[in-house]
């Protein structure tokens, strides 16, 4: 139906107060955009102690007190009034905004939809001055101490329509309360002070962006976090990231500053996803509370009304620098990174001994190998100092924490387990229904998801193999020939530079056959058939450029899963031994390439707790 058309009416200049009610459309949403615009200025105005008072979630109250350098008496008029500020003066400066409000619009889009009263007192003040309703109101004297307190009641009493839309009480609340916390965690130097009908529910004294994250976000946070601190040209990105074992349901503990300005970007969000998605399982969200400091030239905060989005002059170059910082940070999540000592690793760490094992038969597996080179195809230490290349060589040197050597395949009844901080995830004991290692280690029990380990060992191997250009390929003795369909056919014989980069040889025996002659050497002992069936498909779904490069990490992902270790395979004491000293010089070996934990700790005491000893 056609909307009827409108009575022809002369245009007309809108009154200045229509005008203000429809700006505070956009910059008064509900309550808590109030508490926002509030609190940003006094932060800018240099204070350090902020109280904030609340009654019924907002609506019907909101004062914020502050210790700032105050207002002068004839000021205050000004500052109620739109498009007034003391902050910016020419568009030079707009473009090199260094405080969070900037616009001049905030008190007067407040005062046109609620009572506000200012009371304010500069520091050489005798005594503090008030105004109330709108600049065209009278400063008369008041008492107050240095600062300024702003109140503001009875919001949208004048546009009944509005506050019709807002929620209840407990919801306005809670909006107003994470606006508190987003701001108090950018500023762990001021003093917070936040109250709701007349009870006290938040107070943060001043400290450090340490201390404030663990008040804020709990102890959950704080017990499982990394530090960042990382500067590249004019970037500086600094704060914590959760470890990808404390991940979340949802993204409600995700805190992104820029230049001390909360912020909701598209481009750092993508960022910090694409750094956990090697570690982050499924749908699971990451907490953190990052600040990224820069030239604010670099920078532009002036996209929209509520400053929660900004644009970046090299969007790319901050994209990067945050991916790769965040990256850093997260390879730190390894067996040794949680306070000790990097253990020594064997000769052949990176050549995984306990796989050579498999081509003698342990895992059934019997594929030929380069002379010189690893099951991992890296040189091959052990063949090239003459070790033999057995259980008992590892024997020694697992046990050799303690000072005394012990039978490579048990630990007699009468010997104790070496303990050692050297080696963070001790030492293996016993191997529980094919699937989880159980150790001993300083701290108590390791439990290892031998699976998930492995999966995770072998994807950052295939990474820094095709990295690093030195992906070693495995000849096979007798070419695996399986039945392929035209599509499968043409990928093969169109994408050969692909497939060969990837450690791959495959070739088309005839329309309808294609043979596999070789394939990477780090994963000799999958079954050849199911490799380059996935390789083909996802060449074929995404062509060869993009696999190598949007998709590298997923095909590596699920090359690394068919390949590693299975449960019910039976592994010796120095098998998993090898796999734990592997686990602890690997990068982000806490979780496999799916997010899940590999691994986790039982304390002494949490096992004495179960068995009540002691009580």
């Amino acid at each position: 139906m056609t909307a009827p058309l409108h009575p022809l009416r002369p245009i007309l200049a809108l009154p200045d107060q229509l005008i203000s009610q429809i700006a505070a459309g956009e910059v008064v949403e509900r309550p808590s955009a109030v508490v926002k615009e509030l609190l940003e200025n006094a932060l800018d105005a240099g204070s350090t102690q902020i109280s904030i008072r609340l009654e019924q979630g907002g609506v019907k109250r909101i004062a914020i007190s502050d210790n700032g350098r105050g207002i002068a008496a004839e000021q205050m008029p000004l500052a109620l009034a739109r498009h007034a500020t003391s902050k910016i003066s020419s568009l030079t400066e707009l473009e090199n905004v260094a405080t969070l409000g900037f616009r001049g619009e905030a008190l007067a889009s407040i005062a046109a939809v609620a009572q506000l009263q200012l009371t304010s007192r500069t520091a050489d003040g005798a005594h503090a001055w008030q105004i109330e309703g709108s600049s065209a109101g009278s400063v008369v004297p008041a008492s107050g101490a240095p600062g300024t307190t702003i109140d503001v009641q009875d919001l949208y009493f004048n546009t009944p329509a509005r506050r019709k839309f807002l929620k209840s009480e407990q919801t306005e609340y809670g909006h107003c309360a994470e606006v508190v916390r987003r701001i108090a965690l950018s500023r762990p130097d001021v003093l917070f002070s936040l109250s709701h009908n007349g009870k006290t529910l938040d107070h943060w004294a001043a400290s450090d962006s340490a201390k404030r994250s663990a008040a804020i976000l709990g102890n959950e946070f704080a017990e499982a976090r990394l530090p960042l601190d990382e500067a590249a040209g004019p970037l500086h990105l600094h704060g914590f990231i959760g470890l990808p074992t404390a991940s979340r349901a949802r993204g409600d503990s995700q805190y992104f500053y820029v230049n001390g300005r909360f912020v909701r970007d598209k481009l750092l969000l993508h960022a910090v996803r694409a750094a956990y998605q090697d570690v982050l399982h499924g749908e699971r969200f990451p907490s953190y509370v990052l600040s990224l400091d820069l030239d604010p030239a670099l920078v532009d905060v002036n996209v929209h009304p509520s400053k929660i989005e900004v644009r970046f002059r090299d969007s790319r170059a901050v994209h990067q620098f945050v991916f790769h910082a965040i990256s850093r940070a997260l390879a730190q999540t390894s067996a040794t990174a949680y306070g000790a000592t990097p253990a020594p690793l064997p000769a052949a760490s990176g050549a995984m001994p306990w796989m050579r094992e498999a081509q003698q038969g342990s895992f059934g597996a019997q594929l030929a190998q380069p002379s010189g080179v690893s099951a991992y195809g890296r040189p091959n230490a052990f063949a090239a100092s003459g070790v033999a290349q057995s259980p008992a060589a590892y024997g020694a040197f697992f046990s050799s924490a303690s000072g005394a050597v012990t039978q490579a395949n048990a630990y007699p009844p009468a010997t104790p387990l070496p303990e050692s901080d050297e080696f963070p995830l001790g030492f293996a004991m016993a191997q529980l229904h094919g699937i989880y290692i159980l150790a001993q280690n300083s701290k108590g029990l390791v439990v290892v998801d031998m699976h998930a380990a492995h999966e995770r060992i072998l994807y950052e191997e295939l990474k820094s193999a095709l990295d690093d250009d030195a992906m070693y390929v495995q000849p096979l003795l007798i070419p695996v020939t399986f039945y392929a369909d035209a599509v499968e056919v043409a990928t093969a014989e169109e994408h050969q530079d692909t497939l060969s980069a990837l450690g791959f040889d495959i070739a088309a025996m005839s329309p309808t056959t294609l043979a596999v002659r070789a394939i990477p050497a780090l994963l000799k002992t999958a079954d050849a058939q199911s490799l380059a069936r996935d390789v083909l498909r996802e060449i074929r779904e995404f062509g060869g450029s993009r696999v190598l490069v949007e998709r590298r990490n997923e095909l590596l992902g699920t090359l690394a899963c068919h390949t590693a270790v299975r449960a019910n395979r039976t592994l010796s004491i120095p098998e998993m031994n090898a796999l734990l000293r592997s686990m602890e010089g690997t990068d982000r070996v806490d979780q496999c390439n799916h997010g899940r934990p590999t691994w986790t700790q039982l304390a002494l005491s949490d096992l004495d707790k179960l068995f009540l000893r002691g009580q």
